[in-house]
């Protein structure tokens, strides 16, 4: 007998997957597990940089995190799924990427079954160099 209520059945909102990604980057200063969607909700998740891009000191570390907070405009190139997990910004003269990845806690060991829903997701913003990828 058939599950009617099988995993094919579920297709995440990618609207709501933006927004909540925009609300994570735009509240990562200091303590991100902190930062809240505009519904309520804790968004939890951490920032990483790479190891080239943490080598330039702090002050540039915290020039990529407010160049990426900052974000508005997606180019259909940087964001072909409308999730707004992607982005290319100028830091100093330096071309910085940033990527979110959607896991379902904070182990990292699986992605998010359900990556519209906030207390099913946990969310990675990494800041790295396009030669780091």
């Amino acid at each position: 007998m058939p599950n009617d209520t099988s995993p094919t059945d579920y297709a995440p909102d990618a609207a709501r997957i933006a927004a909540q990604n925009d609300a994570f980057r735009r509240g990562m200063g200091g303590e991100v597990a902190g930062a809240f969607h505009p519904g309520g909700a804790e968004l939890r998740g951490r920032v990483f940089a790479t190891a080239a891009v943490a080598a330039l000191g702090r002050p540039f570390v915290f020039a990529c995190l407010r160049a990426v907070a900052d974000v508005i405009h997606f180019p259909p190139e940087d964001d072909p799924d409308g999730l707004h997990d992607f982005g290319a910004v100028e830091v100093e003269g330096t071309r910085v990427w940033w990527k979110i990845d959607l896991y379902s806690d904070d182990r990292l060991a699986w992605g998010s079954e359900h990556p519209d829903d906030l207390t099913r997701t946990y969310r990675v913003l990494t800041i790295l160099f396009p030669e780091d990828w």
